[in-house]
């Protein structure tokens, strides 16, 4: 009786996922189990908050989320991916979303609900991502916000790369991604990361590291001295006292050029839809002088128009730009 709750409608369609795995899928998924944290925003994007039944997205770890797509509030929050297989055939579940590393896929598969992988580790994959989740909403306005957003993001990267065509390799500043400051940790090569700061105009300073979130030394962020270091949302901020001194001897911090990234409904350095924005707020943050016409401010709030339905205010748009939380609504509980 239980996996009957989860049994597939006589419409389906097939769709592929990002580990090539073909899956029959609902024509119209209602209840979506969203256990990936980066994709939950896609999915929100295009058009699927009210489809949403379990998230792994807290409203407590992304206020803007909630903020700007309130009815999210209806979902269950779970922690992490590794949901039980009966509390989705419990639920009614007809779809789940899932990152590549998840271990429950056979679990949730041999209990007949249709699992998607959704991982990706560059832009084509983001937009390959968008294009298999719209495919999966199966409407009209998700085929619309994912053609139109594949458009926004390819002329945001040529338009970043023709600006750029003429600096030379040592005139791109070595840039050091700090994910974490306690432990500390980086981004590597082979991530969303190194990506975005190769095409915003710089160099990864974190040579000989692969990967998200990796675990270094202060020593080895010495040795690197890196030109530019972008702090990750919820980061905190460098003491340039501690580690005995180490960090007020770098470079980017004698020079001014400690940033920290901005945040909204998803970080921005990290594998959510706002990635456009990271691009173009850090290559005007590596190259001021060719980007003096590009405004963060109105960018900002044309991409929540657009692509959230929702109309940020400037004192909003800047407080994303500065990774910080919405002001509370008044007459709301702390």
């Amino acid at each position: 009786m239980a996996a009957g709750l989860a049994a597939h409608p006589a419409t389906a369609r097939e769709i592929t996922d990002m580990a090539g795995h073909a899956q029959a899928v609902p024509d119209h998924p209602a209840r979506i189990a969203d256990l990936w944290f980066a994709h939950n925003e896609l999915l929100l994007m295009l058009g699927g908050v009210q489809q949403i039944v379990m998230t792994v997205d807290s409203p407590q770890a992304r206020p803007w989320m909630y903020r700007v797509f309130p009815a999210l509030a209806q979902a269950q929050v779970v922690n992490g991916p590794q949901v039980n297989a009966e509390s989705l055939l419990h639920d009614q579940v007809d779809l789940v979303f899932v990152p590549q590393a998840s271990a429950a896929i056979a679990a949730f598969g041999a209990v007949d609900i249709p699992v998607l992988v959704s991982s990706f580790q560059d832009v084509d994959g983001l937009l390959r991502v968008v294009d298999m989740t719209a495919a999966a909403l199966g409407t009209e306005h998700a085929h619309a916000t994912a053609a139109h957003y594949r458009t926004m993001m390819k002329q945001t990267v040529n338009d970043v790369r023709e600006r750029l065509a003429n600096v030379p390799e040592a005139a791109r500043p070595r840039v050091l991604h700090i994910q974490s400051l306690h432990p500390l940790r980086v981004d590597g090569a082979g991530s969303i990361v190194d990506e975005w700061i190769t095409l915003a105009g710089g160099r990864n300073a974190a040579t000989g590291v692969s990967g998200n979130m990796k675990p270094v030394t202060p020593e080895q962020v010495a040795a690197w001295n890196p030109d530019v270091i972008i702090l990750g949302p919820d980061c905190g901020t460098i003491d340039p006292a501690t580690a005995g001194g180490l960090w007020q001897r770098l470079d980017a911090v004698r020079n001014g050029r400690v940033h920290a990234n901005p945040s909204g409904v998803f970080p921005w350095d990290r594998y959510g839809s706002e990635l456009p924005l990271q691009i173009s707020w850090a290559a005007k943050t590596l190259h001021p002088d060719l980007f003096d016409d590009i405004d963060p401010v109105a960018l900002t709030r044309d991409f929540y128009r657009t692509y959230f339905h929702y109309n940020l205010t400037e004192d909003d748009a800047r407080r994303i730009l500065a990774g910080q939380p919405p002001q509370p609504v008044p007459g709301s509980a702390p």
